[in-house]
């Protein structure tokens, strides 16, 4: 009998690796302990050089580089997932930015220039990669991207980035009852408090991992391996008749006031 999480032959597309400690390096990790084929993006030539140790430790097939901001750049990386694969069974979008401004500061004052870019970078750009898969899964696939709670409740010093995981959430529901029809799922993973390279960019990340990690029930929170058990099982067909959720993976922080 097969394992029931088994992606032997999947392939998948992990999108926002930015060093081994990385959510998307998590699941990547996850996803090739599975059997998954996988491509991984990196931001630059400058981020390259992080990037890439983890994609050979994982056996990653092939990289190229993804920054939604450059025009052409997420039609090419489709282009080649085409050319490389024909197809592709699940992707992971794990891209988040807002200019260091806007999201320092309080969100009243956020700037209309800092709300497009955090908007477009962190939600629209999952959109996009949902009608570039689109064709490239004639037999039905699973989308997946990264939010976090304080989309649906302020954390201190989250700032712009709540509004706009909110609107990322809110997009995960419409894109899965879009293309549910053609056997594509659409998920946005939740986890607690992670230190990671991301993370550090807002202010005070220490602290709120301390609250965190002593006010949850479990007693201790998550780390990139639960992220991407979660996510190897969403994507697999032991998950085929579950999609549009928005799933905490955060030892129980969701449970509390």
């Amino acid at each position: 009998m097969k394992p029931l999480v088994d992606l032997a032959g999947k392939r998948g597309l992990v999108v926002g690796i930015a060093n081994e400690h990385s959510i998307a390096a998590g699941c990547a990790e996850a996803f090739a302990q599975c059997g998954a084929r996988l491509a991984a993006t990196y931001l630059n030539a400058k981020a390259e050089q992080y990037v890439a140790p983890v994609a050979e430790c994982l056996g990653v097939e092939w990289t190229a580089p993804c920054d939604v901001r450059v025009p052409g750049e997420l039609e090419a990386l489709f282009e080649k997932v085409r050319t490389k694969w024909g197809g592709l069974d699940f992707l992971l979008h794990s891209i988040a930015f807002a200019p260091r401004d806007d999201l320092h500061g309080r969100v009243v004052d956020s700037s209309a220039e800092g709300v497009a870019i955090a908007m477009d970078v962190s939600c629209h750009s999952f959109l996009r990669m949902a009608r570039l898969a689109e064709p490239l899964m004639p037999d039905g696939g699973c989308l997946l991207c990264v939010t976090f709670y304080g989309s649906d409740r302020v954390v201190e010093h989250y700032n712009l980035m709540g509004p706009v995981k909110a609107a990322l959430e809110s997009a995960t529901r419409y894109v899965a009852a879009e293309l549910g029809s053609k056997g594509i799922r659409a998920h946005a993973i939740s986890p607690g408090p992670i230190a990671t390279r991301a993370a550090s960019g807002i202010e005070r990340f220490d602290e709120l991992i301390e609250r965190a990690a002593a006010a949850v029930p479990e007693g201790k929170l998550v780390e990139v391996a639960d992220v991407g058990a979660l996510a190897a099982f969403l994507v697999s067909d032991a998950a085929k008749r579950i999609t549009g959720t928005i799933i905490p993976v955060d030892s129980g922080l969701h449970l509390l006031a």
